[in-house]
């Protein structure tokens, strides 16, 4: 009897998930968030660049976070669920050996993979405008560091490009075949503006690509199924519960100013049992009591 061996790191995970065909990936914001999605079958989650910047420092995505910074939440996030973790790694911090770096740490972190951007620094989200682009075999010659510096060959390496925004569709597909044979494993065509560029973006470039459906952006929102017909082998949600959640903050906010008592939305809010419930309080509780003995 042939004796399949199950993944085990992070990186095998990811690429099992991607093989059971297109899956969703939500951006999570923290450790619990992350538990949540997990708990609810999402098979990997994202921390994105963006979130990171405004939840943590309350600053916009121009990439005044650093790789330290990057790295610890990762961690977080990582050592919080099964599940794979995949996170932006903006521009890579820096040059070629930056990059280096950035995937072992990464990494060691216990994250699943990264994605790579071609943008200059200081760069920007990929759906404003002003920004520019690092030549091609700049970027080409990041992957090459990313792809060399992995230990774990399964580590997955994304080639985000920029260029729709920048210097055409034409480019973004020319740069994506660049990408491909310096060796990324996946290609993130960012800021398409058409359901037709995402489907003639996928018949052009023969690869997993991951698509991005960010809300408020200069794209369509395209199902999953959509994209799924269309060649996709995974779609991001990288704000989405954050703008839920800071929305119901702001309403919750507003509401206890105007009554002075937060009675009358306690029906709204997640009960100190189902927090319990989702961090597993019992479990710690009953593992301490093993330790220390009953009181």
């Amino acid at each position: 009897m042939m004796h399949i061996q199950k993944p085990t790191t992070p990186g095998q995970r990811f690429r099992q998930a991607l093989g059971t065909g297109t899956i969703a990936i939500p951006g999570v914001f923290n450790a619990l968030s992350a538990k949540m999605a997990e708990r609810l079958g999402y098979p990997a989650v994202y921390q994105s660049g963006a979130v990171l910047s405004v939840s943590l420092a309350g600053v916009p995505d121009i990439g005044l976070m650093t790789q330290t910074e990057f790295v610890q939440q990762g961690r977080y996030l990582a050592q919080a669920v099964s599940v794979p973790v995949i996170s932006d790694a903006d521009t890579g911090f820096g040059g070629a050996l930056s990059v280096e770096r950035t995937v072992q740490q990464f990494e060691s972190a216990g994250l699943a993979g990264l994605h790579l951007e071609d943008q200059e620094m200081p760069k920007r989200c990929g759906h404003l405008n002003g920004k520019s682009l690092i030549p091609t075999s700049e970027m080409v010659a990041k992957i090459r560091a990313a792809v060399s510096a992995r230990r774990d060959p399964a580590f997955y390496i994304i080639a985000r490009t920029d260029a729709r925004g920048v210097d055409g569709f034409d480019a973004a597909v020319s740069r994506a075949a660049a990408y491909l044979e310096a060796g990324a494993d996946m290609i993130f065509p960012e800021a398409l503006q058409s359901a037709d560029e995402f489907a003639r973006f996928a018949q052009l470039i023969r690869a997993p690509l991951i698509a991005n459906m960010t809300e408020f952006g200069k794209g369509p929102l395209l199902s999953l199924s959509e994209l799924s017909q269309l060649g996709y082998a995974a779609v991001l949600y990288p704000v989405t519960i954050f703008r839920v959640a800071m929305q119901a903050a702001e309403t919750a906010l507003k509401q206890l100013a105007a009554e002075g008592t937060q009675k009358n939305f306690v029906n709204t809010m997640q009960t100190r049992s189902e927090l319990y419930d989702l961090i597993q309080y019992a479990d710690f509780d009953a593992r301490e009591k093993t330790w220390v003995g009953e009181n």
